[in-house]
């Protein structure tokens, strides 16, 4: 989990939260990035991510980048 002074980052290896002081989670989604291979560029992340699993042409990788609490694809994950 990363923190800063107001805010909190926990990337977990189903869902990844993102936590500000005085508001609480702002943000829980799956930690799910779907990945146009040919020009290089995140097409979705999250929900609409997840939602792509299993129906993506070849030329776009869904992956989860965190596996078993650890971080198994660091540039997908830098993303």
């Amino acid at each position: 989990m990363f923190f800063r002074n107001d805010m909190g980052i926990d990337l977990g290896t189903a869902n990844t939260l993102i936590y500000m002081k005085e508001k609480g989670i702002v943000l829980n989604e799956p930690s799910v990035i779907a990945m146009d291979k040919l020009i290089n560029t995140v097409m979705a992340t999250g929900t609409e991510a997840k939602r792509m699993i299993g129906k993506t042409p070849a030329t776009i990788e869904v992956v989860r980048p965190l596996r078993e609490g650890v971080i198994s694809d660091f540039d997908m994950t830098a993303e």
